[in-house]
């Protein structure tokens, strides 16, 4: 019932910009804090950016001044704007919902891959 599909990964040159896309249905999206997550080959899962109900935000420290996150409660949708992409970008990027202030259960998208490569 509940997914999390994503759009917008791709390979891109250094320098450039990829905008991701995370459209949710089956739950009330409203409510949950939303992020993006990324693992690199032989990396651990890291926040990327995360925005809550009351749109605070919170940027990992290697993508602050690059990377943009935003919602749209209307559409259901969260975007992750990115930009001045560097190799050590590439990873897979994971959308999260997570209802963990409301008790409700959290949830991933499947990922999408980034790769920045000239």
């Amino acid at each position: 019932q509940v997914q999390l599909v994503e759009s917008g990964g791709g390979l891109v040159q250094p320098g450039g910009s990829l905008t991701l896309s995370c459209a949710a249905s089956g739950l009330l999206y409203s409510v949950y804090v939303m992020g993006w997550y990324r693992q690199g080959p032989g990396q651990e899962r890291e926040l990327v950016a995360s925005i809550d109900a009351k749109d605070n935000i919170i940027y990992g420290e290697s993508v602050k001044g690059r990377f943009t996150i935003a919602r749209d409660n209307a559409k259901k949708v969260v975007t992750l704007q990115m930009s001045s992409l560097k190799p050590e970008d590439t990873a897979i990027y994971y959308c999260r919902a997570d209802g963990t202030k409301t008790y409700r259960p959290s949830y991933w998208g499947q990922g999408s891959q980034v790769t920045v490569s000239s």
